[in-house]
């Protein structure tokens, strides 16, 4: 059965690669090389809510997070963003301290109260990390950390929340412990 990209007669812009990759070598009839990345379950990505009244640094953190594979729910106001955490499905909270109406502190209070688990970051522009009242899992001040610094506190907030990775011990069969035993 011969497969060229003519015979297959199905609108290619509607399958992904990786699905074009697999019809094309069953059509051809020999194991063929698939993409790196086909045939693998992906992890699931983590959902990150992202509150700030600045428009610039959210769109700044917003971008950064989803580069590195997060799902990230971004908001200006804090009771928007209350609102999406609500609806449930969101592994952390970043959020900045001074805004109006529902501020950073009194936004992670209450995701405090619906899930103690849910990580936090305040970010705030003024306040120094012992001037602060809140119940958040990191405290970081804008301009005194890196981008690489709060991925690095998100992954390991994470990776907290998650708990350690179980290992996989696989059960070997039971051996005779005499050589020569059957």
């Amino acid at each position: 059965m011969g497969g060229t990209l003519q015979q297959l007669r199905f609108p290619l812009a509607s399958i992904s690669l990786c699905t074009f990759f697999i019809l094309r070598k069953a059509s051809i009839g020999h194991a063929g090389v698939l993409p790196m990345g086909c045939g693998r379950l992906m992890k699931p990505k983590r959902t990150i809510v992202c509150v700030d009244d600045n428009e610039q640094s959210l769109s700044h953190r917003k971008i950064m997070l989803e580069t590195r594979g997060y799902r990230v729910a971004s908001f200006s106001r804090g009771e928007d963003a209350l609102a999406r955490f609500l609806e449930g499905g969101v592994d952390l909270v970043i959020a900045d301290m001074a805004m109006p109406g529902l501020d950073g502190p009194q936004l992670i209070s209450r995701i405090k109260d619906a899930s103690p688990q849910t990580p936090a970051i305040l970010i705030s522009s003024k306040v120094r990390i012992y001037d602060h009242d809140s119940r958040a899992d990191v405290f970081l001040t804008k301009g005194m950390y890196s981008p690489a610094d709060l991925l690095e506190r998100v992954r390991l907030l994470l990776i907290r929340k998650r708990g350690p990775k179980r290992l996989h011990q696989r059960q070997q069969p039971a051996m005779a412990s005499h050589i020569g035993v059957a």
